[in-house]
Order: C-alpha cells, then sequence, then structure tokens
C-alpha cells in the first residue's frame, strides 16, 4: 500500500521511504490547497493510506472508507516525553521538581 502525506508532514517522505514506504505527498499530487473532500476521494481513487494531522479530513476517511492515520499533537507531545525520559532518565520536569 502507498502513503499520501498530508500538506504538513511532507517533510516525512524520505523517512518513509527509507522505512520501506512508496510515499507521495499532497503537494507532488497536486492537491495542495485543495478541500479535504478532494484530498480523501483521491486517496479513494488510488488506494492510498492517508497519514495526517487534521481531524477533519481522518474523519471523512473513515466516513468513506479511506485508509488513514491521524497523528495528533498530543501522540507527538507522547511519544517526545517518553524519548526525553528514556535518554534522561535524571531530568525531572519542572512541576514535578
Amino acid at each position: 500500500m502507498k502513503i499520501l502525506l498530508d500538506e504538513m508532514y511532507a517533510g516525512l517522505k524520505e523517512y518513509f521511504e527509507v522505512l520501506g514506504w512508496t510515499v507521495l505527498t499532497v503537494q507532488k499530487a497536486g492537491l495542495q490547497g485543495k478541500k479535504d473532500r478532494e484530498v480523501i476521494e483521491y486517496a479513494k481513487k488510488n488506494n492510498l493510506l492517508l497519514v495526517t494531522q487534521d481531524q477533519k479530513p481522518a474523519n471523512l476517511a473513515d466516513l468513506t472508507g479511506v485508509k488513514c492515520v491521524l497523528i495528533s499533537n498530543a501522540m507527538i507531545a507522547k511519544i517526545a516525553d517518553a524519548r526525553i525520559r528514556e535518554k534522561y532518565p535524571n531530568i525531572v520536569p519542572t512541576h514535578e521538581s
């Protein structure tokens, strides 16, 4: 399956490719600035899995049966927090000290 990266994740294209994925960005597909519905329709027509940060296209994808992964800011913060605590176990967040 190929991945379609929404606008905010275009910079991750090479990383996904290194991990073995075939990747297309919204920009390369000529969808930059298009309505969420148009992006979802393109993903469906081309059998792409959409990776997005926006709730609306994720919801539209769910409603139309398009494969989609929503990466929220909360998820990113949790991953970063876990990595900080793993790499620097002696550092304590300021509100915990």
